[in-house]
Parts: C-alpha cells; sequence; structure tokens
C-alpha cells in the first residue's frame, strides 16, 4: 500500500473514533437550542419579535451539567454504550417531555449526556458498584446516582419466571416494590426517593447481565412495569429497554412490559408506552400480559 494511502487511512480511521463523541455533543447543544427555540415562539405570540428575543434570553439559562457535558463528549474518545440511533429514541422523547422525571438504571460513559438532555427535570440514576459511582461523581459530581444492592442473579432467571407467575404478592393487581419481601421480583431496600417518585421515563441498562452471578436485569424489568400500572398522574410510563438482543432480556419484556406496549424497536432498544392499570382492561391473573 502506498504511503500516501496509509495516512489517508488512518486519518479516516481517526475521524471515525471521533465523530460519536461530537455527534453527542450536537445533540446535547441541539436540545438547548430547541429549549430556547421553544421559549422563543411561545413569547412571539404575545409579544413583538424584539421583546420575544429579550425574554428568551431572559427566562432561558444553560444549565452547568449541559455545558459540561458538551465540553466532555466533543473532547473525549470514550462514548455512550447505545449507539446514535438508539440514543435519539429517548432523546426524542424528552424533547416532548422534559423537565420530568427520569430513572435510569445504571452509571455509566452515558449518564452526563441524560442528565444535560433532561434540564431542570430529576434524573437519577441506580448503580450496582459502589466504587463504580464514586469514580463517575468524582468527575461529575452534579450527577444525582445511588448505589443499590439487587437480590437477584441472572443463573436464576427461569426459576424466577416460575416464582412470579405463584406467587400473589407478585400478581399485577396486588404487586407493589417496597417491603416486598415475598415476591422475590420486587426491588427492596432502595432509597426512598426511587419509591416516592411517579417515574415519567425509565431507562434500563443495568444491572449486569452477562454471567450466571450477576444480578440481572430481571428485577429491574418486572419493577418498572409495576411502576408504570401504579402511576397515579395523567400519560403513560416510558420504558426503554437496552440490550434485547439478549434472551432474558427479551423473555422478561415480553412477560412483563408486553409487546402490545412496545413502540418502537431501534438496534438493541425496545421503548413501551405503558398506561396505568386504570387506563387498562382489568383482571385479577398473574400475567401482566
Amino acid at each position: 500500500m502506498k504511503r500516501e494511502e496509509i495516512v489517508k487511512n488512518r486519518h479516516f480511521s481517526a475521524d471515525k473514533r471521533w465523530f460519536f463523541p461530537i455527534a453527542i455533543a450536537g445533540i446535547i447543544a441541539g436540545a438547548i437550542l430547541i429549549s430556547s427555540f421553544i421559549k422563543t415562539a411561545d413569547n412571539s405570540l404575545l409579544c413583538s419579535l424584539a421583546n420575544s428575543r429579550s425574554q428568551a434570553v431572559a427566562e432561558y439559562s444553560t444549565t452547568s451539567t449541559q455545558l459540561q457535558a458538551i465540553i466532555h463528549y466533543a473532547t473525549s474518545h470514550i462514548v455512550p454504550q447505545q449507539n446514535f440511533e438508539e440514543i435519539s429514541v429517548t432523546f426524542d422523547v424528552l424533547k416532548k417531555r422534559s423537565p420530568c422525571n427520569f430513572l435510569v438504571f445504571g452509571l455509566g460513559y452515558d449518564s452526563l449526556m441524560w442528565a444535560s438532555l433532561n434540564p431542570s427535570g430529576s434524573t437519577v440514576f441506580l448503580e450496582e458498584d459502589p466504587q463504580w459511582v464514586q469514580t463517575v461523581l468524582k468527575d461529575a459530581p452534579s450527577l444525582h446516582a445511588h448505589a443499590v444492592k439487587y437480590r437477584t442473579q441472572l443463573k436464576e432467571a427461569v426459576d424466577l419466571l416460575s416464582h412470579v407467575r405463584s406467587e400473589p404478592n407478585c400478581f399485577p393487581s396486588k404487586a407493589y416494590l417496597r417491603g416486598n419481601e415475598k415476591c422475590k421480583l420486587a426491588l427492596t431496600g432502595f432509597p426512598d426517593e426511587f419509591y416516592d417518585t411517579e417515574w415519567d421515563l425509565i431507562m434500563i441498562d443495568a444491572p449486569r447481565g452477562y454471567f450466571a452471578e450477576a444480578p440481572g436485569r430481571m428485577a429491574a424489568i418486572f419493577s418498572a412495569s409495576v411502576m408504570a400500572r401504579n402511576r397515579k398522574g395523567s400519560g403513560v410510563t416510558h420504558v426503554f429497554l437496552h440490550d434485547v438482543d439478549r434472551r432474558v432480556e427479551k423473555v422478561f419484556a415480553e412477560e412483563f412490559l408486553c409487546r402490545k406496549h412496545l413502540v418502537k424497536s431501534v438496534g438493541r432498544l425496545w421503548h413501551f408506552e405503558i398506561p396505568s392499570a386504570t387506563d387498562m382492561s382489568s383482571h385479577d391473573g398473574a400475567r401482566f400480559c
């Protein structure tokens, strides 16, 4: 291969590595621009163009988390686990629902991005590894994260499905989370904020689920469904599940989040819109779907 071709290929590879971080920074910058534009458009209905522009500047200010995220992703070669198309699915919902209550299972390279895309909202992260929480918060102290413990292991997945179908405290009509020790899939012992908040969006991209002793995402999927069904406010709960190419994630999603609530599938991400139980056809059976 000629020297010119080698140099060219190296430049291409470098450009490819940098494309995704810059794209993420662009999403965040775009979210800021969209929010500013919306406020300007609202003001223009009542005021002159000059007044609306000045009011938009006065009413909208970029958060420090957003600015930190732009700088971080524009200068880092470490990219989030999800790809651009998968991230865009959640971003499209956040554009409509933010500021909102956004619960994220997992803390990682995408956390600063998620927090910045929900300005003025509440974005909370749940992470199984306490040391990793300290590591992430050291560089991004503005993030709101909790270290949590799970009661399950991935190798128990089949037995847990049998259990939930026979334990009354797991049934759709009776299921609850806080203190529900009888239902092995109910997330117990979590921070009060987890139970006391009505979540508008729930992202399930953790805990780990790629080896037998890992917690797996069985309880997170079940508990997300319970929280969505117990919703008191108006509207649906948006649940995003990543890694649906893995058998456990797919099986438990179809068992508790339900195919009929699946509204979008992109790459390894499924997006569900789950109505509250009051908006569903009621039944007292042991199955969610």
